[in-house]
């Protein structure tokens, strides 16, 4: 029988990525200056203010007030009448120095050596459904932000948009899990106050069901787009009116949407948030490193579907073991064990063997704090990082290395594929 599955994102104006973003853009920061930062930092954001608070070891100095100001402006808080606005809200920081007792755990003679940053399970998925090897759902919960968010931008074809946003994509699957159609699109789009209520959610509607979901559509591949029909059930700011949002309208705190953040309620979650947390955290690095694993083996044609998961104890050098699901979907004759004892041997899984396989060492997160951790461009980019003594230093840095499919050959080499 033919089942519904829903995903959905919030964009980079909804205030918990507000707080990610910021968080991120402080690891991005301290490791510009010394990559061998450790640094765990949460970011509250309410009306007018932001809160920072964390455990650093670092030998750099930054000032913090001005790297969260800066965030929030090129968010597009920059208009006092939003309530929160980055040249005039408060700043408070809480940062203080790392605990000894974390750090003894982490910190060893040899590098190879060093231990998990803290305890606990991650988790990484991949899907042949998308050429991206990401759930469908959630894939398009994100592109309808960020385009969204490119029509705030331009402000042409649509001039009322305010940054908070968020959407959700239902998706109706045939027996054998193939997408058949969109069922429902939800968006929720925070506007400035133009008219009466019937009048702005008549305007808003019409914007995103005309403008919106063309574009979106139309960058899409063709078997994707045919799945766009006039029988979708469009929910366009249920509420009627959506005009108070961001941090003045919901408090927003770092690490609130880790499941927009991964696979949107596909596969499964260890529980642990990403942004805010230097590569020595599993919590971050492991689950980019499981997301690795998932998609090479996904595109070497181990499987259609795979969850891989890791687990660690603080301090300890090797993870506790690798679990594999593949959901029935491997088409020869191995046991999800037999594959987790081959990806084992595959990947070094060691919490700095990871770090310097995905080059995690470097100011690459705050691209990752909104529209997903998973699923992105691998690209390399040009940053410019600056101190408040007036020190810079500009890096070539490359994003997203977790989705690279570099370890395709040796998966299929190893499944004598």
């Amino acid at each position: 029988m033919a089942y519904l599955f829903t995903s959905e994102s919030v964009s980079e104006g909804h205030p918990d990525k507000v707080a990610d973003q910021i968080s991120d853009a402080l690891i991005d920061n301290f490791l510009a200056f010394d990559k061998e930062s450790k640094v765990a930092c949460e970011t509250l954001v309410t009306t007018g203010q932001v809160i920072l608070a964390g455990e650093v070891k670092s030998t750099t100095y930054l000032d913090v007030q001005k790297i969260a100001r800066d965030t929030i402006n090129k968010i597009g808080y920059t208009k006092g009448e939003y309530m929160f606005d980055g040249n005039s809200c408060g700043v408070l920081s809480a940062i203080h120095e790392q605990s000894d007792d974390i750090n003894r755990g982490v910190d060893r003679a040899s590098k190879e050596q060093q231990g998990a940053g803290d305890q606990g399970m991650m988790f990484g998925y991949a899907t042949n459904e998308t050429e991206n090897f990401m759930p469908l759902a959630l894939d398009l919960s994100h592109r309808i932000l960020i385009e969204l968010a490119e029509l705030r931008r331009e402000n042409k074809d649509i001039t009322y948009l305010r940054p908070d946003s968020k959407s959700q994509v239902t998706i109706e699957y045939s027996d054998d899990n193939i997408p058949q159609r969109i069922d429902a699109i939800v968006i929720s789009t925070q506007h400035d106050d133009f008219g009466d209520d019937d009048t702005m959610l008549a305007k808003i509607r019409k914007d995103i069901v005309d403008i919106l979901i063309p574009r979106v559509a139309a960058k899409l591949p063709e078997g994707i787009q045919a799945l766009f029909n006039s029988d979708i059930k469009y929910h366009i700011n249920p509420t009627g009116k959506f005009v108070i949002g961001g941090p003045h309208g919901d408090t927003g705190l770092t690490g609130r949407k880790i499941i927009v953040d991964t696979y949107g309620g596909k596969g499964a979650h260890g529980g642990g948030a990403f942004s805010g947390k230097d590569p020595s955290k599993v919590d971050r690095s492991a689950a980019y490193a499981t997301r690795h694993i998932a998609k090479n083996l996904v595109a070497a044609g181990v499987a259609d579907e795979v969850l891989v998961q890791v687990s660690y104890a603080i301090g300890v050098v090797e993870p506790m073991g690798i679990f594999i699901n593949t959901y029935g979907t491997c088409p020869f004759n191995l046991t999800d064990g037999e594959i987790a004892t081959i990806v084992s041997k595959i990947f070094d899984m060691r919490p700095f063997a990871i770090e310097e396989r995905l080059k995690l060492r470097a100011p690459i997160y705050s691209e990752t704090a909104a529209y997903g951790h998973m699923g992105r461009v691998n690209e390399t980019v040009t940053k410019t990082f600056n101190q408040p003594n007036g020190e810079s230093i500009t890096l070539d840095v490359e994003l997203f290395t977790w989705e690279k499919l570099d370890y395709v050959d040796k998966v299929k080499a190893a499944f004598s594929l």
